[in-house]
């Protein structure tokens, strides 16, 4: 296998054209030549903070979905509690943000399971899974983008065979379940 630090770069970039700017993300359209030698374009979306993802487990193996309306797939989704996490906020702030924000909920124990890239192919958007335990209830905060989201606790088994038979399809809260299945033996 060869080392992933000595492999060159096989695209080259001619030049870029930045296409789209809003508070979340940048999309710019680049001219390359690509690996075979080919003249292409590649566009790629930037995003201007991280994907942060939590799933709480209280000491009875139980944690909490949230569930929403997607408007980019125009469907209903149940997921863990997830959001944007300001590139000047560290991840674990992000996630103790959302977690409050969206459930009300407080953990004692923080743990980052995951680091990701939620789509390489055409973004740069690193995403972060935290496991919070030791749960506190309080008051959520939504944001206004929130109005309609739902909050549903429930064993964490439940929400594992949900994942399993493909009613969570989001792949923040796929990923992010495996890894607390597998890591507390489920």
């Amino acid at each position: 296998m060869q080392n992933p630090e000595k492999i060159k770069n096989p695209w080259t970039t001619l030049s870029g054209e930045e296409k789209y700017d809003n508070k979340w993300i940048t999309v710019t359209e680049y001219q390359v030549i690509n690996p075979g030698g080919g003249e292409g374009i590649y566009g790629k979306v930037h995003f201007k903070n991280r994907a942060i993802g939590v799933i709480p487990l209280d000491k009875d193996l139980n944690t909490w979905l949230v569930g929403q309306f997607r408007y980019t797939l125009n469907e209903w989704h149940w997921e863990i509690p997830e959001g944007g996490g300001p590139l000047d906020q560290t991840p674990l702030e992000a996630a103790q943000r959302e977690l409050l924000e969206e459930t009300g909920l407080k953990a004692r124990r923080w743990k980052q399971i995951i680091r990701l890239h939620t789509s390489n192919s055409v973004t740069d958007e690193e995403g972060f899974v935290f496991l919070a335990e030791d749960i506190e209830a309080g008051e959520s905060n939504l944001e206004e983008t929130e109005a309609d989201l739902k909050v549903w606790k429930l064993p964490f088994k439940d929400a594992l065979q949900m994942v399993l038979n493909g009613k969570i399809t989001d792949s923040m809260s796929v990923m992010g379940m495996l890894m607390v299945a597998r890591m507390k033996g489920l």
